[in-house]
């Protein structure tokens, strides 16, 4: 039997080709507190009978100002470690001419970041979702791990 968590999100990863390059849309939390807080997936707590689909769609039009609306790849989930929280997350392909923006107070960045750079700067829970889209997308996901 899975372990019930407290809090519960959904979320994108977001990602684009550019040359042979992958990049994944990142967002940074806002606040003086969060300075030095790592980078994330758009993401965001279900409303009451929201589907995570639905969640994480409307959390990434709400931080980012991108709009989803292609089929999404689902993720999985990831747990934190420290914390009681489940985050779910599900690939899609950006738009084409996609521009994201800070659409949300809570954010204060956001950005394409090349895969390999994502991984070293995402919240380290986080990170097995880029490893994921790693297996999805059919790249080694050696490519994306950061050298110990």
């Amino acid at each position: 039997m899975t372990e019930a968590r407290g809090k519960l999100s959904s979320g994108t990863v977001l990602y684009r080709f550019v040359g042979d390059a992958i990049e994944v849309l990142l967002v940074h939390p806002s606040g003086n507190y969060n300075r030095r807080a790592p980078w994330g997936i758009p993401k965001g707590a279900p409303e009451a009978d929201e589907h995570l689909e639905e969640t994480a769609r409307r959390e990434t039009r709400e931080e980012t100002g991108v709009d989803l609306t292609g089929p999404l790849v689902d993720l999985g989930h990831v747990d934190y470690t420290r914390s009681r929280k489940r985050v779910h997350g599900y690939a899609i392909e950006a738009p084409e001419g996609t521009t994201p923006r800070c659409a949300s107070w809570e954010v204060d960045k956001v950005e394409f970041i090349e895969i390999t750079r994502a991984r070293r700067i995402i919240h380290p829970d986080q990170a097995a979702l880029l490893d994921r889209l790693a297996i999805h997308l059919k790249i080694s996901a050696e490519v994306v791990k950061t050298p110990a």
